[in-house]
């Protein structure tokens, strides 16, 4: 996987924005008993709760990269104020750690479950075109980026009326709606619990090149010392 296919880029978010129309409230979610891990970070630490119960695939994924250590050494190596902090895919040399094979995404099922969106704080999974493509790399929403979010489809097969980009479809088939790629957005597992402080810290660092990256990756490495799993 090349450096400009594994992560969240800008092109990638404008299709989002332009594709998005269906708004959400922001609404805050909590579970309790659900596993935390902490980022001990060169900025500070961020304390990120799981919800398995909604992502179970996603979050097993992201606990198992941390119990092997995947995400000791890496860097945030994209930021961008008002949006976004990506990081767990490269190392202070920009190179990228090798991952285990993609996680199914299902972030329209978590959705589908009450689970959480793509709030300030959330913490979900960045990927590439391919809605199933997600591996180790995640982000922390630092604004509420509803376009990001999976749209849910309305039952029905054919579907009597689906509304997009502002246009009204009639008696789509199911099966066309579900595979649109555009449709899928982005899984959110966890949020922020504990070290907003340190995220915003992060977010507001100056950025510029770094590596194979032409822009916004912070000029002071920001590299997560360890992840650990804390309950």
């Amino acid at each position: 996987m090349n450096p400009s296919a594994s992560r969240l880029t800008r092109r990638a978010v404008a299709a989002c924005l332009a594709a998005a129309t269906l708004c959400v409230s922001s609404g805050a979610y909590a579970e309790e008993n659900a596993p935390r891990v902490k980022l001990v970070t060169s900025a500070g630490e961020i304390v990120i709760e799981l919800y398995p119960d909604k992502a179970p695939k996603t979050v097993a994924n992201f606990l198992q990269y941390v119990r092997d250590k995947h995400y000791d050494g890496t860097i945030f190596h994209r930021v961008i104020p008002n949006f976004m902090i990506q990081g767990g895919g490269y190392d202070r040399r920009y190179d990228e750690k090798p991952t285990r094979a993609p996680v199914a995404h299902e972030g329209r099922e978590a959705l589908e479950k009450g689970g959480p969106r793509n709030v300030l704080g959330a913490v979900a999974m960045a990927r590439t075109g391919d809605p199933h493509s997600a591996s180790a790399q995640f982000f922390i929403n630092t604004k509420d980026n509803a376009f990001l979010d999976p749209i849910v489809i309305p039952p029905g097969d054919p579907v009597p009326r689906f509304e997009y980009q502002g246009r009204v479809y009639e008696n789509v088939p199911r099966d066309a709606l579900l595979r649109a790629p555009q449709l899928y957005g982005y899984t959110v597992f966890g949020k922020v619990v504990n070290g907003m402080d340190v995220v915003r810290k992060i977010e507001s660092m100056r950025t510029g090149a770094g590596g194979p990256f032409p822009s916004d990756v912070p000029r002071t490495p920001v590299v997560i010392k360890s992840a650990t799993v804390v309950s």
